[in-house]
């Protein structure tokens, strides 16, 4: 069975960067820069996805982050032969798989590992063989965990956005109630608990508090606020308030 974590990882998603980079062309803001500062910051780790129409990271960014960064690159993408191939080359410190639809302006949902089995497990494997550690990016589902341990992901991602949109109040206790009985039970699988997806300094807390929790990744309300304090002041704002949640489980 896997250990309780005592320090939470920040994953810092940099992907957001070059959405404003692509509005307008050319090389700035560059997300290399952006994940160099998080490093700085107190990442622990940086998060990139590579969409299949490069809506906002292309090749060319995962090509120098791979040689640029010190820290552990998770590689976001959608469970196609061409991100597999893209991942085989680059091999990242990680891959995440996660559900991709063109016409979607954000991953909308979590896998679905019970339905999608039959492809997910040989593409787990290629990656695994590798040296890959592979995470999948569900639903806080029983159902999904139990057939991502079948499969031999070691890690999965907990998708927050429900709990984040959720009214405070009961609804919001429901879905936190739901995120906290599925870090336990994969827990108890033996798998590696992350969580991500809205994420902010409002929500961050119960999520962080969590203790079988082991990594959050967090991007988009990183960049937004970045606007207003700075990347460097909004990431450690960000690291000291998972710090504080943990502490205070503590």
């Amino acid at each position: 069975m896997a250990s309780v974590h005592q320090h939470l990882r920040l994953g810092v998603n940099i992907d957001h960067v070059a959405t404003v980079r692509n509005a307008r062309g050319g090389s700035h803001p560059d997300p290399v820069r952006a994940a160099l500062l998080a490093a700085k910051a107190g990442a622990d780790g940086i998060t990139a996805h590579l969409r299949e129409d490069r809506r906002h990271i292309v090749d060319a960014d995962i090509e120098r982050l791979m040689a640029t960064i010190a820290l552990p690159l998770n590689f976001e993408m959608a469970a196609t032969d061409e991100m597999v191939a893209l991942a085989l080359r680059h091999r990242p410190h990680a891959a995440c798989l996660v559900p991709e639809r063109r016409e979607e302006r954000t991953t909308e949902g979590g896998l679905d590992v019970v339905g999608g089995q039959g492809d997910l497990g040989p593409k787990i494997a290629r990656l695994r063989d590798a040296g890959i550690r592979v995470s999948l990016f569900i639903a806080p589902d029983k159902a999904q965990l139990d057939m991502a341990r079948h499969l031999g992901a070691p890690v999965v991602e907990l998708h927050t956005g429900p709990y984040c949109h959720a009214v405070a109040g009961a609804e919001r206790q429901h879905e936190t109630t739901r995120l906290a009985d599925a870090a336990t039970h994969g827990h108890g699988l033996g798998l590696e608990i992350h969580a991500g997806h809205g994420l902010d300094f409002e929500t961050v807390g119960a999520v962080a508090a969590l203790p079988e929790m082991a990594e959050l990744n967090i991007g988009h309300f990183l960049v937004g606020e970045a606007i207003f304090v700075g990347l460097d002041a909004a990431i450690r704002r960000m690291r000291a308030a998972m710090d504080t949640a943990r502490g205070a489980r503590a």
